[in-house]
């Protein structure tokens, strides 16, 4: 590699390297790491936290004391807020929606029952009160004279931002209710304790596994006056009430942090609340890195891999270059930074690759030299000897977007029953000979032989913008082909050929499949699969050839067709089809 070309090298890739990290293009991948990168520090390295947050949990046996709706928990939720007065708790969060309206009407002396604890709350500790949204983002409204009554900052969204795989990983209160950042529950909570609400990844790592009391035992303990249970359990602590129940109020996460719920990935609302809260009392919130470190690690990575002259340095480079990255950012979480792995090391591969390609770029140059040089001088063994000094390619193959040609005769079978095996391969033979000569003729390639059927597709290894024209050009021929060689078969007295013919296009696999040591050129895929049921369909539809809603797409000129509607085929969902018949004005005509 020269010099000229390899910083031509090094300047594109970096530019796509800053462009994907500005773009954050690879989130999804970053993001899937990173879930693994906390369930290793969980397992291996768990940060201690600071603060610990109590959970009061509405559980099932919880639901099964208190029979009411929770709509009509006034007279509960107004002793556990006494309780945690008793209790001496530093801040209490409500994960429940209150009621939207009054309930007086219904049971006399209900809302008053809550209201005067509210009220009564408020001059021995905070309490904040959740808040929610419609599915539409609009803020569900409360009922005022628990707000007042709660007083100035004691509402909060029990909201949380999402990531695009559904996944609570952030906390941020700019999600886009009401028109932009609003308070949150955990917020605050927060705020009351005199911390900052701030944005970033929630530390799933951080803390003590999150344990909760049941919400009908703090009731117990307040009705038979144990204040030293509960000063025990909540004294000097945060306190947040929320259901813990298994299929109510739970959100997606990189893991949960809940010591009782054996869901790996999926906890409770109010635990999620709960570690976001420590987070930001700890002010242990993960922040991005500037896009500019990025930039810069993706640079060096670039120079790294483009340095690289050998296939072993290439290797060592590569796999040693991915695992410290991957290293470097786990350190790097475990100290409150999140450095996104995946455009680096794709950028370090990428690097790595082109180096690679441009080397054998030049060696390809270097054996056409020599083949020139010693061409006139060595036998064609020893020549092959001097210039290869690479493997040959092995097995594999490239997605192409082809279009599949399956062809076959209808009652063959049957046909060479009364036919010796010369003949019948004779016949055989005569026939393959013209349909070949269509396929190629068309710029196709014949994939195989079945028997008595031929495959081929269109658009590899010469990949065409276009692969059904020639395809569809193909199969008119064959049929046209087939109308000559069973003139001659007339002619000997012998039985006229009957062929159907099905088309479909998309994308597919073509390249070398099977041993090293036997292998064919074929193209594998679901394209590949329903153009053989498409042919299988001219036996139900009285058409020489059936072609899918995607190949009559693509057909500049498409006369002729006749639309079929959609069609059940064998192992797949229906296909809309197209029936086409070589003499017009007969298509319905049973070929």
């Amino acid at each position: 590699m020269n010099a000229r070309s390899g910083w031509r090298s090094a300047l594109a890739i970096f530019m796509i390297a800053m462009a994907a990290v500005s773009t954050r293009i690879a989130d999804p991948f970053d993001l899937n790491l990173l879930d693994r990168q906390f369930t290793w520090l969980r397992a291996n390295y768990p940060q201690p936290s600071a603060h610990e947050v109590v959970i009061v949990g509405i559980d099932q046996q919880t639901t099964e004391i208190l029979r009411e709706p929770l709509a009509l928990w006034h007279a509960h939720l107004g002793k556990f807020l006494r309780a945690m007065g008793d209790a001496g708790a530093t801040v209490v969060g409500l994960d429940v929606v209150l009621p939207d309206r009054s309930y007086e009407s219904l049971l006399p002396g209900l809302d008053r029952t809550l209201l005067v604890e509210l009220v009564s709350a408020r001059t021995r500790l905070p309490v904040v009160l959740g808040l929610t949204a419609d599915p539409a983002g609009r803020p569900r409204t409360v009922y005022p004279a628990f707000l007042t009554a709660a007083g100035a900052d004691a509402a909060g969204f029990v909201l949380f931002p999402t990531d695009r795989d559904g996944v609570v990983r952030r906390f941020d209160e700019r999600i886009d209710v009401a028109g932009g950042a609003v308070p949150t529950l955990a917020g605050q909570m927060a705020r009351a304790l005199g911390a900052n609400a701030g944005a970033g990844v929630i530390n799933y790592a951080a803390g003590e596994k999150i344990r909760y009391v049941p919400l009908q035992q703090v009731l117990a303990w307040q009705a038979a006056g144990n204040r030293d249970e509960l000063a025990k359990a909540f004294g000097g602590k945060p306190v947040l009430l929320g259901s813990v129940l298994r299929f109510e109020d739970r959100l997606a996460v990189p893991l949960n942090p809940a010591a009782w719920d054996p869901e790996p990935a999926n906890a409770a609302g109010v635990v999620v609340h709960a570690q976001a809260l420590r987070n930001l009392l700890d002010g242990s919130l993960i922040a991005r890195v500037p896009v500019w470190m990025s930039w810069l690690l993706c640079a060096l990575l670039v120079v790294a891999g483009l340095a690289v002259a050998t296939t072993a340095a290439a290797l060592v480079v590569a796999s040693g270059g991915v695992i410290a990255i991957v290293i470097a950012s786990t350190w790097l979480l475990s100290r409150g930074w999140q450095l996104p792995p995946v455009v680096p090391m794709a950028a370090l591969l990428l690097a790595v690759a082109v180096r690679r390609l441009l080397d054998a770029t030049r060696e390809l140059r270097e054996q056409r030299q020599l083949r020139r040089i010693f061409s006139a001088h060595v036998s064609p063994q020893i020549l092959q000897q001097i210039v290869q000094s690479e493997e040959q390619p092995g097995l594999g193959g490239q997605r192409y977007r082809i279009c599949v040609l399956f062809a076959d005769i209808r009652g063959f079978t049957e046909r060479s029953e009364t036919m010796t095996p010369e003949a019948a391969i004779t016949l055989l033979n005569n026939y393959f000979n013209h349909m070949t000569a269509c396929i190629h003729e068309a710029g196709g390639t014949v994939d195989k032989f079945l028997g008595d059927g031929i495959m081929a597709f269109f658009g590899a290894p010469q990949a065409l913008d276009n692969p059904c024209e020639p395809a569809f050009r193909a199969a008119r021929d064959m049929l046209a082909r087939l109308r000559t060689l069973n003139d001659e078969l007339a002619a000997r007295g012998e039985a006229p050929i009957v062929i159907g013919i099905g088309l479909h296009a998309g994308d597919a696999v073509v390249g070398h499949v099977g041993s090293d040591t036997r292998h064919d050129y074929t193209a594998i895929g679901d394209t590949v699969n329903v153009a053989s049921r498409l042919e299988g369909l001219t036996k139900d539809v009285n058409f020489p050839l059936v072609c899918s809603v995607t190949v009559f797409g693509a057909l500049a000129a498409n006369a002729g067709f006749v639309p079929l509607g959609e069609r059940a085929i064998k192992g797949h969902r229906p296909v809309d089809v197209f029936g086409w018949h070589p003499d017009k004005g007969a298509a319905a005509q049973r070929f």
